[in-house]
């Protein structure tokens, strides 16, 4: 149903004032509650919930990872971290996002709880105060053994440079 008169106009400006809002500064989303959640729980106590489950083999230790991630605190939801087709070595990570990707298969996207004794424990880490309990929207884009990595290596390049050119599904 259209609206006429002052409702119209009303929702006009609106639109107007929200399309001529500063958006503040810095840029600090925050990821809503529900957002912040896991249904299950390993033994070491990693939440998790696979928000898209996929089948099939899942990264070791030794592997290098090609990922999709965000990063924020379970406590408000500020995030503090995210990247785009970032490569690493899964061992090479805090403990919670290690066992999380051991866990996620190629093409999976999961959500990890992990508690700051998983995490950074009683340190502090830049944007993340000590004993933060942190959460981790992972899409496990690719996976490749250290060995497949270092044959996929040209001159110059480094393990992580590899693997972040190759493509998903190699």
């Amino acid at each position: 149903m259209p609206l006429c008169g002052a409702a119209a106009q009303t929702q006009a400006a609106s639109a107007s004032e929200a399309k001529n809002a500063i958006i503040p500064l810095p840029l600090n989303p925050t990821i809503s509650a529900e957002q912040r959640l896991c249904g299950a729980k390993t033994a070491s106590g990693l939440g998790f919930t696979m928000l898209r489950a996929a089948q099939g083999p899942t990264p070791a230790d030794t592997d290098y990872v090609l990922v999709n991630y965000i990063g924020y605190l379970a406590a408000n939801g500020q995030v503090f971290d995210q990247g785009v087709g970032r490569a690493f070595p899964v061992g090479a990570v805090i403990s919670g996002f290690s066992e999380g990707l051991k866990m996620t298969a190629k093409g999976s996207v999961a959500r990890f709880c992990i508690p700051a004794a998983l995490g950074y424990g009683a340190q502090n880490s830049e944007a993340i105060p000590a004993n933060s309990d942190l959460v981790f929207q992972v899409e496990l884009l690719d996976y490749k053994s250290a060995a497949e990595v270092q044959a996929m290596q040209g001159p110059g390049m480094d393990q992580e440079d590899s693997i972040s050119q190759s493509k998903p599904g190699q």
